[in-house]
């Protein structure tokens, strides 16, 4: 990272995947290992979980379809029954695996990423051999802050929902319910969207600071003041490059029409992009820490956050406040 810490808040949307292109450029070698070691593996849970799901409620579809032919208290029409009970639990059941295991692998992912880029940002020699030992120690904070997260997307869903019965019940499906239902849509959409950012940064913290959970939370809604906007308009398109590969690898592959081999080149060109796109946001994210940091005048001494990044006896050491927030400076 060759921005000095001063002028790291100056960076704006371009210069931020500016900055992002150099680091992967120029540190090729360990997020090469990275990627291979994990993100790979996580794009792949995630592109199998769409075909899976898609071929496993063909599958009930299918079936519910039969049972509606077939006349009801017969032998057929049980045995169709029971078997499409069996595939929604089935079903399920994958949805629950396969979501433990993308959750783990996108917080290990989070925790390899986060961790080097503090590393390039002291000069720390690192090697993927490090940064895996450190991985493990870290990514169970990270577990707590997005459970905290979940917590609060689920409070925030049920509020929505008993305002949405409130609202139906009150107007009815009237054209004031329509607009409600409108202004409503908005402003859900921008607190799960102003969440999400505060959840991300709040990773970051988790990685390189003593606080996680709610706390880290609460340190990154204070971090992200006057860097809002700018955090919000990567994360919508982030988020649209990632809906882009998810809605392209379900037409050209998933429902795609044709051969096995057309099939298996776009599986692969989207296999390949998914990749890209994780380890691009993770490092992006960690970026925009910094450059928070540096927009609060907060001094990070690099050579206490280097010695904070070593891994001493077995014990990661994440640091404390009064090391990351060292002093504030006038500009």
């Amino acid at each position: 990272m060759d921005q000095e810490q001063e002028q790291m808040q100056f960076l704006g949307f371009l210069g931020i995947f500016k900055e992002t292109f150099k680091i992967i450029s120029t540190y090729k070698q360990i997020f090469t290992q990275i990627t291979l070691a994990i993100i790979l593996p996580l794009s792949f849970v995630f592109l199998a979980h769409i075909e899976v799901s898609e071929y496993l409620f063909g599958e009930i579809r299918s079936n519910e379809y039969d049972l509606d032919q077939t006349p009801k208290n017969t032998k057929e029409y049980n045995s169709l029954s029971d078997l499409i009970s069996s595939e929604w639990t089935y079903f399920f059941l994958f949805k629950v695996i396969y979501f433990i295991f993308f959750l783990i692998l996108s917080l290990i992912s989070t925790s390899a990423i986060v961790y080097s880029i503090a590393c390039i940002y002291t000069s720390k020699h690192m090697s993927f051999k490090t940064v895996m030992s450190v991985v493990p120690k870290v990514w169970k904070r990270l577990m707590v802050t997005f459970v905290w997260n979940f917590i609060i997307v689920f409070v925030i869903n049920l509020l929505f929902l008993i305002v949405l019965v409130l609202c139906t019940m009150s107007l009815g499906f009237t054209t004031t319910w329509i607009f409600s239902l409108g202004i409503l849509g908005i402003v859900y959409l921008v607190i799960l969207v102003y969440i999400s950012v505060i959840w991300h940064l709040a990773s970051v913290v988790s990685v390189l600071e003593e606080d996680y959970g709610i706390q880290a939370m609460l340190k990154s809604k204070e971090l992200i003041k006057g860097k809002m906007n700018v955090s919000v308009a990567i994360y919508i398109v982030l988020n649209i490059c990632f809906i882009g590969i998810q809605v392209g690898f379900e037409k050209h592959v998933v429902l795609g029409q044709g051969s096995l081999m057309i099939r298996s080149i776009y599986a692969v060109i989207f296999f390949m992009l998914l990749s890209l796109l994780i380890l691009f946001s993770l490092i992006v994210q960690t970026i925009i820490y910094f450059i928070c940091k540096s927009f609060h005048h907060q001094n990070i001494d690099k050579s206490l956050l280097a010695d904070h990044l070593e891994v001493y006896l077995g014990d990661y050491m994440p640091l404390k406040s009064k090391d990351v927030q060292l002093e504030s400076f006038d500009i």
